[in-house]
C-alpha cells in the first residue's frame, strides 16, 4: 500500500508527462474523489496509507487521465454556475462560458415574466439540463421543458432534475419535434462547431464528447437556421429565443433573427471579451 503523499507524486508525474498544465490541481482531485478525503486532511496526513482497493482505482484513473479522458466523466459530475450536475460521455460537459447564457436569461427574467404567470422556458438540445435546470433553481415559478434528440442524454437531464427536486417536463425529438406548447423563452446551446473543425479540438473534446452536440455543419449554422426559421410557432407573443454562439458567429446569427423578425437582437460577450450569447424577441 502506497501513502497519500507517494500517490499524489505519482498522479503529478503522469500527468504532467502527458502534458497536462492542471496536473497539480487534479491529482489532489481524483485522489480526493477515490479516497472521499479533502485535500486539507491530505496535507496534514500525508503519511497515511490509502487502502489497496483506493490506490488500484487511483492509478486506473490517473491512466486514464493521461489519455486525455476527460475529468469530469471520471469524477461523473461538473460544476456549473453554483451547482454540480451529473455528466457521462453522452452529454457535453457544462463550461464556464455557458454560464453567460445562464446570467443573460435571469438577468432579462422580469421583462420577459412582467405580465405573465409561471413564465415557460424550452431548453432546447439541452444535454445534461444544466442551462434550463440552472434558470429554474434561480425562478422556481417557470414551467420548464428540457428537450433533446438522444434518450441517453435525457436520461442524464433527469438524473439532474432529480438531484434538485424540480419538475420538469421532458422531450425527446430533433429540435421541435414533439414540441406542442408555446413559450416565453426559449434558450438553446445548440452544436456550432464547423463541421471540418472539429478534427482540430483537443482530444479531450474531439476524441470523447458527443459529435452530435459539437457538428454545427460546414459553417456551424445549420441549427440556427433550422431554429430560427421554425421557432415563431412555439414562441408565444414577444416571446424571447436565447443562443449561445461561437466567437465569430455574432453578426450572421444577428442578420438571421433579424430578418426572422426578432427585435432588439442583442450580443453579449464571455469573460474573454468574446461574442458568446445572442438574444431577442418577436
Amino acid at each position: 500500500m502506497s501513502s497519500i503523499k507517494a500517490l499524489l507524486d505519482y498522479g503529478r508525474e503522469c500527468l504532467e508527462a502527458s502534458g497536462n498544465e492542471y496536473a497539480k490541481y487534479e491529482r489532489k482531485v481524483i485522489l480526493e474523489h477515490v479516497t472521499g478525503r479533502n485535500y486539507m486532511y491530505m496535507l496534514m496526513n500525508g503519511d497515511e496509507e490509502v487502502s489497496s482497493e483506493e490506490e488500484t482505482l487511483y492509478k486506473q484513473l490517473i491512466t486514464r487521465r493521461c489519455e486525455h479522458y476527460p475529468l469530469q466523466y471520471l469524477l461523473g459530475y461538473a460544476h456549473f454556475m453554483d451547482y454540480t450536475f451529473y455528466v457521462d460521455e453522452n452529454v457535453l460537459i457544462p463550461r464556464n462560458d455557458t454560464e453567460i447564457l445562464v446570467e443573460t436569461v435571469n438577468s432579462l427574467y422580469d421583462d420577459v415574466s412582467s405580465g405573465r404567470d409561471n413564465v415557460r422556458i424550452l431548453d432546447l438540445c439541452c444535454g445534461s439540463g444544466c442551462i434550463g435546470i440552472s434558470v429554474k433553481l434561480y425562478h422556481n415559478d417557470c414551467r420548464l421543458t428540457l428537450s433533446d434528440i438522444s434518450e441517453k442524454a435525457l436520461a442524464i437531464a433527469k438524473r439532474n432534475a432529480e438531484k434538485y427536486n424540480i419538475d420538469v417536463t421532458f422531450n425527446c425529438g430533433n429540435l421541435f419535434d414533439g414540441i406542442t406548447d408555446k413559450y416565453d423563452i426559449i434558450v438553446c446551446n445548440p452544436p456550432y462547431i464547423v463541421s471540418d473543425i472539429i478534427k482540430t479540438l483537443m482530444p479531450e473534446v474531439r476524441d470523447y464528447e458527443p459529435h452530435i452536440a459539437l457538428d454545427g455543419g460546414g459553417d456551424g449554422l445549420d441549427y440556427y437556421r433550422h431554429i430560427v426559421n421554425d421557432c415563431e410557432r412555439f414562441l408565444d407573443e414577444k416571446g424571447y429565443i436565447f443562443f449561445e454562439i461561437g466567437y465569430d458567429q455574432g453578426a450572421e446569427v444577428s442578420k438571421l433573427l433579424k430578418d426572422n423578425g426578432f427585435s432588439d437582437v442583442t450580443l453579449r460577450k464571455d469573460y474573454a471579451g468574446m461574442d458568446r450569447v445572442i438574444h431577442g424577441h418577436l
